[in-house]
């Protein structure tokens, strides 16, 4: 029989924020049996892992992926927290201005250093990354590189990332590399949107 998932509580929040959920729980969303949610898993059809024991396991981001794909229903649990954003950018005043227009909707971290960054990431588990390519004060960061580190390592590996530029020569690199949108960086209304429609959060 699989035990419950742990949460953990959202910092600067009440609510618990539950951040993986078992089979039974996904049958419990779309409302059919275990067995449909095994065989979809075995399938490809919803992204998950399995743990130690075998189990099944998916990450609240898949869950709410697999969702609105078939147009069920988000439950209330899966709304009633903020989504975890990590912010890496150099330009304090333009954090500033984001974490404003984000920390309504959005839980956000922050970093000016990318590979603090890096290093924090499988702990903090965000739901997604908006990071800029392009580094004044790290002239020899590799950005396509660490992108594609995060997809290589299991613990980052489903974090969703937004690249915030101006460089147009960056947008084939950084969606080779994993980036899932590239948003212009004076876009900011874009950026907010962008990260609304991957959190599945209505507008």
């Amino acid at each position: 029989m699989e035990s419950k998932p742990g949460g953990r509580a959202t910092r600067g929040a009440t609510a618990e924020r539950i951040d993986l959920f078992t089979a039974s729980d996904v049958a419990r969303f779309c409302q059919v049996d275990l067995k449909t949610i095994h065989n979809w898993a075995d399938k490809g059809e919803i992204r998950h892992f399995r743990t130690p024991g075998r189990h099944l396991r998916f990450r609240r981001l898949d869950v709410l992926d697999f969702l609105r794909r078939y147009r069920y229903a988000i439950p209330d649990e899966l709304r009633a927290t903020k989504p975890r954003v990590v912010v890496v950018e150099e330009d304090a005043a333009l954090v500033t201005a984001l974490k404003r227009m984000l920390l309504k909707r959005f839980e956000v971290t922050s970093f000016v250093d990318p590979f603090d960054a890096l290093v924090a990431l499988a702990q903090l588990q965000p739901d997604a990354l908006v990071i800029d390519v392009e580094y004044g004060t790290f002239p020899n960061f590799d950005a396509p590189r660490f992108l594609a580190r995060l997809r290589t390592n299991d613990a980052t590996a489903h974090i969703r990332v937004v690249v915030f530029t101006r460089r147009e020569d960056a947008r084939e690199s950084a969606r080779s590399a994993g980036a899932v949108e590239v948003v212009e960086k004076d876009d900011t209304t874009r950026l907010r949107e962008t990260l609304e429609t991957l959190m599945g959060i209505d507008r």
